[in-house]
């Protein structure tokens, strides 16, 4: 897909916007919320005070949705290192508040902000978390548990039992109930108006119909990500290192006898002062990649795992051929609306959903966009106050997908982001379940619970005052339809893929081929997890860390 042109771009921009500004989730906490420095910081250090050479049964690389959540686990019986390119989100105000959340995912660079940003090679900008906490530190906050579908599909042995207990033990630390206000409960109602039933209430669970879904966010606006999870660890058996910066697995033969396979042994790290770090692990010991859909398969590369003529052609020694290493890798087009009621709005970002059996989950935004850039208009003479526009948002994203791309290196440097490509809308089955997503956005438009949001023109009429393209007028005309999928296509921020199971990983997400060497996140999906992926990812930390505690218990 070629890159879109500038003033789609524009447009695709202020749809950005409305989707990632500050977000007001008014909720009902379950505890008490903390006020003073969480207990986990105790035992976060920065790389540079780390030794140059350690021992420990698991070391962690990436702490993120999935990374946090395993390390705690771990922790409860094991020695653990858990490794974090970037800083803590705590004292930040762009990270830790609802009020901080667009300028933390606008204001990016290279090598530091929390938010990286890169635009794939289908020409949609997207980001990825590179703090504390990952992408659970800069995200929306909507939180909902995986279809069942999920678990059927995903080609990993789940003990549903445990996946239960494990989603407990998530949400008691960092989940709440979210209070609809004007422009979600207009949503809510529009879909029911659109057939999207029966009205499930609050729920976290994946159910057909439309419900108000969790948030990380607390009645205070204050935000919950995965590194609260670490409050969970046994801070006796657990060391963070911030700013380390992950470059290799090391690997050696399992055996010393010739032919032996290959095992992980530990890796290197660098700290912020360009020191170099290694972090090993024991018998029976396990090096576990969390670094997410972008980071895994890229270190992989870079330890010479993946196919033997791509990485010759780099330069990197090959230590084994795994042709599949950065293949399959899916992202969840959203497409939608956004238009200017004629009444203000609050910040808002997906609190209510639809789940359709059409294959598209429907969602919402609402927001106040300030024209920052106004003042310095030569043409324009604004007035002391700042001038907003208030935009709201109906969205969908399709289930899936089963469109997939691949990903590469643009440089040998692991602080480099690698080039992906996507191919949204490459099978067909996409396109059809895109065309039935936006028809159903049309269904709710047309509800009366949308009419307080139509500005009035002349002679009575009613219409809605759309930014950016509008739905097809004729949408049963099926060409339009999906000409309008795919010139509008934008991410929703849920990739995942590139060391799929059956692929790069086995069943218990073991890489194949290599001992001792395991990947734990989002890189190992090859179908999203129902309407937002962090409450599975989060589970799955937590998952695989009880599964081995007690694998361990029974085998020594």
């Amino acid at each position: 897909m070629a890159p879109k042109h500038p003033i789609c771009f524009s447009l695709q921009y202020i749809a950005f916007l409305v989707l990632v500004c500050s977000v007001v989730s008014w909720a009902i906490p379950h505890s008490q919320r903390q006020t003073q420095e969480p207990s986990y910081l105790k035992f976060v250090h920065n790389a540079t005070d780390f030794p140059s050479e350690d021992y420990y049964d698991y070391v962690v690389v990436g702490g993120g949705t999935a990374g946090c959540p395993l390390a705690a686990t771990l922790s409860q019986s094991f020695k653990v290192l858990l490794l974090e390119r970037g800083g803590t989100a705590y004292g930040k105000p762009n990270l830790m508040t609802q009020e901080g959340f667009l300028t933390a995912l606008m204001e990016t660079d290279t090598f530091d902000s929390p938010a990286q940003g890169f635009t794939s090679e289908d020409g949609v900008p997207n980001a990825r978390g590179r703090v504390l906490g990952g992408s659970s530190a800069i995200n929306a906050g909507f939180y909902s548990r995986a279809d069942q579908d999920f678990y059927r599909r995903s080609g990993m042995n789940w003990d549903l039992k445990v996946v239960n207990e494990s989603y407990e033990w998530v949400e008691e630390a960092v989940v709440f109930r979210p209070q609809l206000r004007n422009w979600q409960s207009a949503v809510r109602d529009g879909l029911l108006e659109a057939g999207v039933d029966p009205y499930n209430g609050f729920r976290v669970d994946h159910v057909v119909g439309t419900k108000i879904g969790g948030t990380t966010f607390d009645s205070s606006g204050r935000r919950h990500s995965a590194a609260d999870l670490l409050s969970y660890a046994n801070a006796r058996n657990i060391r963070v290192a911030i700013y380390a910066s992950v470059e290799r697995v090391l690997l050696a033969a399992s055996s010393p006898y010739p032919g032996s396979g290959q095992a992980a042994i530990g890796v290197v790290y660098r700290d912020r002062t360009g020191r170099y770090h290694h972090a090993m692990v024991r018998e029976k010991g396990e090096v576990i990649l969390c670094a997410g859909a972008i980071g895994s398969p890229q270190l992989l590369f870079l330890s010479g795992i993946g196919a033997r003529p791509y990485l010759s052609s780099l330069g990197i020694p090959v230590a084994y051929h795994h042709p599949y290493v950065g293949q399959y890798m899916y992202d969840n087009p959203r497409n939608g609306i956004s238009i200017v009621p004629p009444i203000p709005l609050e910040h808002s970002l997906i609190q209510v959903v639809g789940i359709t059996e059409i294959g598209a989950y429907v969602e919402a935004a609402s927001t106040v966009i300030p024209f920052a850039s106004l003042p310095r208009s030569v043409f324009i003479r604004t007035p002391s106050p700042p001038l907003y526009l208030t935009v709201a948002t109906l969205m969908e994203k399709i289930i899936g997908p089963l469109s997939s791309g691949s990903l590469r290196l643009a440089s040998t440097d692991v602080r480099v982001n690698p080039i992906v490509r996507f191919n949204y809308f490459s099978n067909p089955v996409d396109v059809e379940r895109c065309i039935n997503g936006t028809r159903k956005i049309g269904d709710v438009l047309r509800s009366r619970s949308m009419d307080d949001f139509r500005l009035h023109e002349w002679f009575g009429a009613r219409n809605f005052r759309f930014v950016g393209p509008a739905l097809p007028v004729d949408q049963s005309d099926h060409a339009q339809m999906a000409e309008f999928c795919r010139r509008t296509v934008s991410t929703i921020w849920h990739y995942h893929g590139g060391c799929v199971v059956g692929k790069v990983v086995d069943r218990d997400l073991r890489v194949i081929g290599i001992d001792a060497l395991r990947i734990v996140d989002g890189s190992t999906f090859s179908i999203s997890p129902g309407t937002n992926p962090q409450a599975t990812l989060m589970m799955l930390g937590r998952y695989v860390g009880a599964k081995l505690i007690r694998y361990r218990s029974i085998n020594g």
